[in-house]
């Protein structure tokens, strides 16, 4: 495993058993400082598992990792946020001062706790219930108050947990924001999902996890490059004699045909549909998107062997 001294996190060879299954089967993962680094997998695949095991909660059967520098990541836990998967706070709080209790329990003052506290959820847009109690807020609401308690002491490293589960469009924006501020503010993020669109627009790097192993490791873009680009052609007039001219894994797509971009290029593919007098009245050239570089990655059989995996497992 290549090492590096500028990562938040390292991992190598992690291992965790359950009941007899190999839940997490020897990742390796480095996150580099600073970075959004999402782990993608589909429900059951490990996720929840490879966190714990990052930030000491649980302990490998096998492997090594460090944490902010740490062999012992416990030893770093006042230099962390995280959003657990299951969500808890003291209904009776005011948000105010859950946030605030949040931050105490990572050595941060009450006083400077509360102000922080005021000022997040400002920014939030949720200043109207600073005072209002956890009972009476919505999920989302909720939920978002508890990630606000997550990085009130400013931590360096950030840990969320399929994060955006639960929120409709607005406090997912809201979420997407708070990320996005924490990592101009120096932070590293390191968060878990499975849904790619988030993925997508948020992650410099990311590892793709199936069946407990690490499928895949990059950018965005050298997960879409491991799929070919897609073109999308409309001839000036339909002509059912065009398909023999096209590749044979062009398929209709409504007044137009779609297929993989050619070796050779487009060039030479458009000249023949040119000179056959077919004409083009539109062309485009797409990058598949991360959803179907993760479907082609993980791989129908991993998908189904980890979608019914019971939640323990995870």
């Amino acid at each position: 495993m290549r090492v590096t001294a500028n990562a938040a996190i390292t991992a190598s060879g992690l291992v965790k058993t359950f009941g007899g299954r190999r839940v997490v089967d020897g990742v390796d993962l480095i996150v580099p400082r600073g970075a959004v680094y999402g782990v993608l997998g589909p429900n059951g695949a490990g996720k929840t598992t490879t966190l714990r095991m990052l930030l000491g909660i649980i302990e490998p059967d096998e492997g090594h990792r460090t944490l902010l520098g740490n062999d012992n990541p416990r030893d770093a836990s006042d230099q962390v946020g995280y959003l657990p998967e299951e969500r808890g706070l003291y209904p009776a709080m005011k948000a105010r001062e859950a946030i605030a209790f949040m931050g105490a329990l990572r050595g941060l003052d009450w006083k400077t706790g509360r102000a922080r506290a005021a000022t997040l959820l400002d920014s939030a847009g949720l200043a109207h219930a600073a005072d209002q109690k956890i009972r009476k807020l919505s999920k989302g609401m909720a939920q978002l108050v508890q990630l606000l308690g997550s990085v009130v002491h400013q931590p360096d490293l950030l840990v969320l947990d399929e994060p955006f589960s639960g929120l409709d469009p607005v406090n997912q924006e809201r979420l997407e924001a708070l990320i996005l501020a924490e990592r101009d503010r120096g932070a590293t993020i390191l968060f878990s999902t499975h849904v790619m669109a988030h993925a997508q627009r948020l992650c410099d790097r990311l590892a793709i996890i199936a069946g407990g192993k690490r499928r895949f490791e990059g950018t965005v873009d050298d997960a879409r490059g491991t799929l070919p680009q897609q073109v999308h052609y409309t001839p000036v007039r339909g002509d059912p004699a065009i398909a023999r001219l096209l590749p044979h894994d062009a398929m209709v797509d409504g007044e137009g045909w779609r297929f993989e971009l050619p070796r050779e290029g487009i060039e030479p593919l458009l000249v023949r549909l040119i000179d056959a007098g077919h004409g083009i009245a539109g062309l485009s050239i797409e990058r598949p998107g991360l959803h179907e570089a993760f479907v082609r990655i993980v791989g129908q059989q991993a998908l189904e062997g980890t979608h019914d995996a019971v939640e323990q497992a995870r």
